[in-house]
């Protein structure tokens, strides 16, 4: 007993219709009546009506069922328009999603693209022709190439395959990565940032962490990278190796120092006077300090002392912890800030700010010399100026708290390098007694040489 009658069109049954409606691409053909109305029949379906009147019969024999599934859950699904200007009704089955039309002796079938299959994309088209029709009708069928689908399905579990192991590489390597950040924290190393940054530079080109040699290649094909720079990168896979518990055979690079950008005090000076509010009392405390700007960045507002007009310099890079003095302009710049967190500069921030400022600068000065201008210059021409000054590089190494004097003796081929064209100009004084000594002293003299009993101590003042 069918369960469900052809032209049949409940509601309830959802699928099907969407089924429909997708496989036509186009028209689904004329409305169907509801179930309280009767079909009346019209020119173009008295033929159609008269084929399957007798299969709505429950009691017939002959119950059209679906030739896929053998189903008698049916219902129309448009009509089909012939050339002899008669229509055939199309049927789909709400079962397996089949749709057919029958009619005058011949029977033609149009599968469905199927819901749970990807064969549907790789299909190719055969030109058929009814054999059974009054009239030679010509129609697509769309069948499925098995052996090009068979093909492209290896390819794809082949691609799959290779994503999912590759997928778990970058799992691993980033969890070695991870590890190896921990590893520097608990070794102690200042420059555990650095080193971190460095290796996953050398990940992210290519390098196999686990093959010294392919890092090798790294740094071999970048020809543009510095020498100096070529050993940071090397120093960092070396931290990673002693990590591991393993060693390589390192390559031979050399460091080539070269002599720093001194600029003019002027120059900095509009750099100062150019920037913004908080940028430019960076700069200030660097040119009066000298200090590195990453210790300069970690200045609390707790470091600051108005009333003696210092500050307490947190060191880096291994230098010495000291207090340094600073010039009113500073002090009054910084007390103008707000005081929105504990530390006084944001250096995240501050970079950027420079950069944008000093390309402005040397456009509007037309000096192309700012733009060579960083912010480790003002350390260098601070280092440069107090040798100049006083001649003394232990008084230099503590002002840039240096931890060997090695570093600082650049400073000595700076300044006679800058200052060799130069006159130098001075006040004298003489001191006949040790009061008078006292005040010169205490004006900037500096001694020379010669004793009270010998026409007294000359001292000197740089003009």
């Amino acid at each position: 007993m069918a369960k469900a009658e052809v032209g049949e069109n409940r509601s309830s049954t959802f699928a099907p219709r969407i089924l429909g409606k997708r496989l036509n691409s186009g028209k689904l053909g004329e409305a169907q009546p509801r179930r309280s109305q009767k079909l009346q029949p019209s020119a173009n379906t008295t033929s159609t009506i008269a084929l399957i009147a007798p299969l709505h019969s429950r009691s017939n024999s002959q119950a059209l069922t679906c030739p896929e599934c053998t189903s008698q859950r049916l219902y129309r699904d448009g009509l089909r328009y012939l050339a002899d200007g008669s229509s055939v009704q199309r049927l789909l089955c709400r079962s397996c999603g089949y749709r057919f039309s029958r009619g005058k002796g011949r029977e033609q079938w149009e599968k469905p693209s199927q819901k749970t299959s990807q064969l549907s994309q790789h299909v190719s088209t055969l030109s058929t022709q009814s054999l059974k029709g009054k009239l030679d009708i010509l129609y697509n069928r769309r069948v499925c190439d098995l052996a090009e689908e068979s093909k492209n399905l290896a390819e794809v579990a082949r691609q799959e395959t290779a994503q999912r192991e590759g997928t778990a590489q970058a799992t691993d390597i980033k969890g070695k990565l991870v590890e190896f950040a921990w590893w520097l924290q608990k070794e102690g190393y200042g420059s555990a940032k650095n080193r971190f940054s460095m290796l996953k530079r050398l990940v992210n080109l290519g390098g196999n962490l686990e093959d010294p040699s392919s890092i090798k290649d790294i740094l071999a094909k970048n020809q543009d990278w510095t020498e100096g720079y070529k050993m940071l990168l090397m120093y960092a896979y070396e931290s990673f190796l002693k990590m591991e518990g393993r060693s390589w055979q390192r390559p031979r690079y050399r460091q080539t120092r070269s002599l720093p950008f001194i600029p003019l005090e002027e120059e900095l000076t509009q750099l100062i006077m150019g920037a913004g509010k908080k940028l430019g009392t960076f700069l200030q405390g660097l040119k009066d300090t000298g200090a590195d700007p990453g210790e300069l960045a970690k200045l609390r507002w707790t470091d600051v002392n108005i009333e003696a007009g210092t500050v307490n310099i947190t060191p880096v890079k291994g230098h010495k912890p000291r207090v340094l003095r600073v010039s009113d302009q500073f002090l009054s710049r910084v007390q103008a800030l707000p005081k929105n967190s504990e530390y006084v500069f944001n250096y995240v921030s501050l970079r950027p700010a420079f950069a944008k400022a000093r390309k402005y600068l040397a456009h509007k000065l037309s000096n192309p010399r700012l733009l060579a201008i960083n912010f480790t210059t003002f350390r260098h021409w601070k280092g440069t100026m107090e040798y100049h000054l006083t001649h003394d590089i232990i008084h230099v190494k503590e002002l840039l708290g240096h931890m060997r004097i090695d570093n600082t003796m650049v400073y000595i081929n700076l300044e006679t390098a800058i200052f060799a064209s130069k006159n130098d100009q001075f006040y004298a004084a003489v001191a006949n007694t040790p009061d008078e000594a006292v005040k010169l002293i205490e004006a900037g003299f500096d001694y020379v040489t010669g004793e009270y009993n010998d026409g007294g101590k000359l001292f000197r003042k740089r003009k």
